[in-house]
């Protein structure tokens, strides 16, 4: 994998620019133009919580989409507590949509999702 400085980074993102229209190399995949990007610049996909480019996180989005971004995914601190199965998910979670089938009956999902324009409901 190689790895890049933050100039080297912009450089290589302004030679992709300059390609012009891609065609996205995983179609009917929501992160197909994000894994293209990765693929463009020989980063290997993988789903660590850490940058995929030295210390940045590249993110990608299909145009006219009003899907939201996921920055990252973090259970609070300390884990060792388990806030979220001890409090968050018996006060505030919802029924998993796979409680009953791929889990037990009693499975709880417990999400937020937050934006830069408003408050969320989930």
């Amino acid at each position: 994998m190689k790895i890049y400085t933050k100039d080297s980074l912009i450089a290589e993102l302004i030679k992709i620019r300059e390609k012009g229209w891609v065609q996205t190399r995983r179609k009917n995949n929501d992160g197909g133009v994000g894994n293209t990007l990765e693929d463009l610049l020989g980063i290997k996909e993988n789903n660590l919580p850490l940058p995929n480019a030295a210390e940045w996180e590249l993110k990608a989005q299909k145009k006219n989409t009003t899907a939201l971004i996921t920055l990252f995914h973090m259970e609070p601190s300390p884990r060792a507590f388990r806030f979220v199965p001890s409090i968050l998910l018996p006060h505030f979670g919802w029924p998993h949509q796979e409680a009953g089938k791929k889990y037990s009956i009693d499975e709880k999902s417990f999400r937020q999702t937050i934006n830069a324009t408003g408050y969320s409901r989930f």
